[in-house]
C-alpha cells in the first residue's frame, strides 16, 4: 500500500512552489482571487516577511501542497491512503475529493485568521521522553493549563499552554536527564484548550457547508483513524483543540500494510517520523549464517525528528540528496571498525555512515554489503569505503565491481593521490541525461582530501584518457562517458584535517576556506549544473568544533574517532575501555603499515600501549639497515622477544605464506632478491598483527595494541563527562550525532546573541 502525507505549518520556506505556479495557472489565479493578493509573490519573494505569520503561512502552504499533489496525480497513480499533519490534513481531504481546491483554501484562510488571533500562549517541543514521562513531568510541575498538543514520535511530544506555564515546563525538562526541549515560534497555544474560542468561531463558519465522503481513506489527526463517511466538519473543528496523534497515525498505517510513504511539503519532516515508527515495533531479521562484521543488526530506537536549529546547519541540498536529518556523516574506520551495525544504526536513525571496508577480504565486504541491503527501512542510506592501495590496484578494481553488482550507490574514497579508472567507473555507471538534458550521475563519490592538488583532481571531470580507456574496455558506454565530461568525479569532497589513521596533520582553519574557494573556481570553470559540496572532518569531538566547521563554510561534517568508542563500533571492549579514558593529549604519530616504506604517518593512541614507540623503532631500523641479516644481535633479540614473539626466520615464513595465499607472489619474488624489501614485509606483519590484536582485545598483546584515533576522542570524553554519555556503552552513534549537532546549533545561537 502507498500513503501520501502532507506537512503542516513550520515546513514553509521562502521560494516554495517555484516550479508549480506556472504549471497550474488556473489554480494560481483562483488562489490570488481568494487571498486578494499574488500567492506566487508571497511564496517566492515574501517582500514583507509575512510567510512566517500564521494567517499567511497556512493558506500559502496549503496552495503549494495542493499544487504538488496535482502534479503527482498527473505523473502517476493515486495513493491507497492519505494523512496530513495539522494544516496538512486539509490537503489530504482535497486529495480525497471531500471538497475542491477553492473550498479548501477558503477553509484554511479562515482557520489561519482565527488561529492568528490567539495570543499569550506558547508551545514547547520535548525531546527524549516518552508521552507517559511527559505527562508525569507535567504533573510534577504542578501546572494545570498545559496540554499535549502533538504526539509526533515515541520520544517527541509538543506541549501547549500559557506562556508562564510553558516557561515552568521548560525549566523542568532541562533538569531532567536525557531530555531536551525546544521552544516553538508560534503566536499561540495551538491544539489545546486555549484554542476553544477559535474552534467555536470556526464551527460557525462551517455551519451549512456540505462535504463529500472521502474517495480515499484519510486518517484524522484527532482520532488516528479514518474519517467516517460523514462528520468531516466535526473533525475539522475538533482538530483545532485536539492533540495531533501523528505517532499513532504512523503506527496505524503500518498495521494496515503501508510500505511506501510519499511526503508533500517544502521541507520533509514527516518522513523521518515514518522511519522512526517503522523501526520502533520490530527488529531487523538476522541474516542466514554468521554476520560478517557484527552481530545481527538490531533496529535503532525510533529517531527523534530533526532539531530545527541543527537541521539548518550546512547544506540543505546535501541533506535532501542523501535523505538525512542533519548534514552529518559517520566516516569509515579501517577493518570494519565502522561495522555493519554502526552503519545500519546511522541509516535507521535518518543519518548515514560508511562501512569500513579497507583491509577486509573481498568475501567479508560482500557479506557485509548484502546484510546492509537486506536491512529493512535502510532505504539505501549507507555507503562503503574504497581505500586506495598503490601496491595492489587490482583489489580496488575488484571491490568496485562488487559494489556495482550489489547496487551500492555511495562510496567514500580515501587515501587517493589522484583519480583512478575504478573510481570513474563507479561514479558514472548509469549516468544519463534528465528530461531537461542536464547531466545526471546516479552514484556518489565522497573524496577525502587533505591536499588542494588532490581535491582539484576530484573536483574536475575525469581525464579524457581515463574515459577513453573505460569506453574501449566496456567499463562505460559512450553515453555515460559523455555525461562524465560535464560533471566532477566527486559530487562531494571532505577536507580531512588532523585525524585518526592516515593524516597529513592539516589544519581545518587553513584547509576548509582554501578548498571551498577551489571548489567555487572549478564550478565556474566547468559550468557544473550544481556546485559540489565541501565537508570537514578531523578533530570534531565537541559542539564547538562542529560549529566552527560550519562557520568556516563546510556544507557537512564527517566524524570518525568519536564513533569508535560506541557500542556499534567493530572493535573490542578493551579498546573502548581505553578510548573512554583518553584526553586530547593522548594520541601520537606512527608509521602507516600499508605505506611503511614511504614513511607515511597514522595517528594512534599513545596512552596504555607501546605500539607507537615500537612502530617508529621499526621504521628507524628499516632506514638504517639494508636487511634483516644486517641487524645486530641485541636488536634482533629485542625484536623477537618484545615485538614479534618469534624468531625472525619464522616470521618471514609466515609472511611469505600470507602473500602467496592472497595471490601476490610477485611480492615474495621481489623479497627473495631484495633483502631490504624482505625486511619491510616482515616489519609490516607487525602492523597487521597489532591492528588485529586490538580489534580482538587479546589481553596478551595489550602493550602492542594499534588503535587509530585522533584527539577528537579525548575532546568528546571531556564534553560528555558527568552526563548520560560518559559510559561508552551509552554512546550510540546516532546519539553522538544528535548531541554534537544540537550542541553546535546552541553554540552558534549563543555566539550570535553575544555579538548582537
Amino acid at each position: 500500500m502507498r500513503a501520501w502525507v502532507f506537512g503542516g505549518q513550520g515546513t514553509q520556506r521562502k521560494g516554495m512552489g517555484e516550479d508549480l505556479f506556472a504549471r497550474f495557472p488556473e489554480h494560481t489565479a483562483t488562489a490570488d482571487r481568494v487571498l486578494g493578493e499574488s500567492v506566487a509573490e508571497l511564496c517566492l519573494r515574501d517582500p514583507e516577511g509575512r510567510l512566517g505569520r500564521t494567517r499567511w503561512t497556512q493558506p500559502a502552504l496549503f496552495v503549494v501542497n495542493a499544487l504538488a499533489q496535482f502534479a503527482a496525480r498527473e505523473e502517476g497513480p493515486a495513493p491507497d491512503v492519505l494523512a496530513g499533519h495539522s494544516l496538512g490534513e486539509y490537503n489530504a481531504l482535497v486529495a480525497a475529493d471531500c471538497f475542491d481546491f477553492e473550498t479548501g483554501l477558503r477553509l484554511v484562510k479562515r482557520r489561519g485568521e482565527l488561529m492568528a488571533q490567539a495570543d499569550g500562549g506558547g508551545m514547547l517541543a520535548v525531546l527524549g521522553l516518552t508521552i507517559a514521562r511527559v505527562e508525569a513531568l507535567l504533573r510534577s510541575t504542578g501546572v494545570t493549563d498545559v496540554d499535549l498538543a502533538n504526539y509526533n514520535t515515541a520520544t517527541q511530544v509538543i506541549v501547549s499552554g500559557s506562556a508562564a506555564s510553558i516557561a515552568t515546563v521548560r525549566t523542568a525538562v532541562r533538569a531532567r536527564e536525557g531530555a531536551r526541549c525546544i521552544p516553538l515560534a508560534t503566536s499561540g497555544a495551538f491544539h489545546s484548550r486555549h484554542m476553544a474560542a477559535a474552534a467555536t468561531e470556526f464551527a460557525a463558519f462551517l455551519a451549512g457547508m456540505e462535504f463529500r465522503e472521502p474517495r480515499i481513506p484519510v486518517i484524522a489527526n484527532a482520532t488516528a483513524r479514518p474519517y467516517p463517511p460523514s462528520g468531516v466538519a466535526r473533525l475539522l473543528v475538533d482538530q483545532i483543540t485536539s492533540r495531533v496523534r501523528w505517532h499513532e497515525t504512523m503506527l496505524h498505517l503500518i498495521e494496515q500494510g503501508v510500505g511506501e510513504l510519499r511526503e508533500f511539503g517544502p521541507q520533509h519532516v514527516l518522513t523521518p517520523m515514518w522511519r522512526a515508527a517503522l523501526a520502533e515495533p520490530r527488529a531487523v531479521d538476522p541474516p542466514a549464517g554468521p554476520a560478517p562484521l557484527a552481530a545481527p543488526v538490531p533496529a535503532a530506537p525510533a529517531p527523534s525528528a530533526a532539531d530545527p536549529a541543527a537541521a539548518r546547519l550546512g547544506s540543505a541540498e546535501f541533506r535532501a540528496d542523501f535523505g538525512l536529518r542533519y548534514a552529518y556523516l559517520a566516516g569509515s574506520m579501517f577493518r570494519g571498525v565502522a561495522s555493519v551495525e554502526l552503519v545500519a544504526r546511522m541509516g535507521l536513525s535518518g543519518l548515514m555512515g560508511y562501512l569500513g571496508a579497507g583491509g577486509l577480504p573481498l568475501s567479508r565486504v560482500e557479506e557485509a554489503v548484502a546484510q546492509l541491503a537486506r536491512t529493512p527501512h535502510l532505504d539505501g542510506r549507507y555507503g562503503v569505503n574504497v581505500l586506495h592501495d598503490m601496491s595492489d590496484p587490482g583489489a580496488e578494481e575488484a571491490l568496485v565491481s562488487l559494489l556495482l553488482r550489489q547496487g551500492v550507490r555511495h562510496i567514500e574514497a580515501a587515501a587517493f593521490t589522484t583519480v583512478t579508472p575504478a573510481l570513474v567507473r563507479f561514479r558514472f555507471r548509469g549516468a544519463h541525461r534528465g528530461p531537461d538534458g542536464a547531466p545526471v550521475a546516479v552514484r556518489t563519490v565522497l573524496a577525502k582530501c587533505s591536499r588542494p592538488e588532490v581535491a582539484q583532481s576530484f573536483l574536475s571531470p575525469p581525464p579524457q584518457g581515463v574515459l577513453a580507456r573505460l569506453v574501449a574496455e566496456g567499463g562505460l558506454s559512450e553515453t555515460e562517458a559523455a555525461v562524465a565530461r560535464e560533471l566532477p568525479v566527486a559530487g562531494d569532497i571532505c577536507v580531512e584535517a588532523d585525524s585518526a589513521g592516515h593524516t597529513d596533520g592539516g589544519v581545518s582553519l587553513a584547509l576548509v576556506p582554501v578548498m571551498t574557494a577551489l571548489r567555487d573556481r572549478l564550478t565556474a570553470r566547468h559550468s557544473y549544473p550544481r556546485r559540489p559540496r565541501v565537508g570537514a572532518s578531523g578533530g570534531l569531538g565537541t559542539p564547538q568544533a562542529v560549529a566552527a566547521a560550519f562557520v568556516l563554510g563546510a556544507d557537512f561534517v564527517v566524524t570518525g574517532s568519536v564513533n569508535q568508542c560506541s557500542p556499534q563500533a567493530g572493535t573490542s571492549d578493551a579498546v573502548k575501555d581505553l578510548l573512554a579514558t583518553l584526553g586530547v593529549q593522548d594520541t601520537t604519530y606512527a608509521p602507516a603499515g600499508d605505506l611503511f616504506e614511504m614513511g607515511s604517518k597514522v595517528q594512534v593512541v599513545r596512552k596504555g600501549t607501546l605500539f607507537a614507540a615500537r612502530a617508529n623503532k621499526l621504521h628507524q631500523l628499516y632506514r638504517q639497515y639494508p636487511g634483516l641479516d644486517a641487524l645486530d644481535a641485541g636488536t634482533r633479540r629485542t625484536l623477537e622477544r618484545d615485538l614479534f614473539r618469534a624468531p625472525l626466520a619464522q616470521v618471514w615464513k609466515q609472511t611469505r605464506e600470507h602473500y602467496l595465499e592472497t595471490g601476490r607472489p610477485h611480492e615474495v619474488d621481489r623479497a627473495e632478491s631484495d633483502p631490504r624489501h624482505k625486511m619491510a614485509l616482515v616489519f609490516k606483519s607487525y602492523f597487521a598483527r597489532t591492528n588485529r590484536a586490538a580489534q580482538e582485545g587479546d589481553p596478551a598483546e595489550r602493550a602492542n595494541y594499534q588503535i587509530h584515533c585522533g584527539p577528537a576522542a579525548g575532546a568528546f570524553n571531556g564534553f560528555v563527562r558527568g552526563t548520560d554519555l560518559e559510559p561508552w556503552r551509552e554512546r550510540h552513534v546516532d546519539l553522538i550525532a544528535e548531541r554534537l549537532m544540537t550542541g553546535a546549533a546552541e553554540v552558534l545561537r549563543l555566539r550570535c546573541a553575544a555579538y548582537g
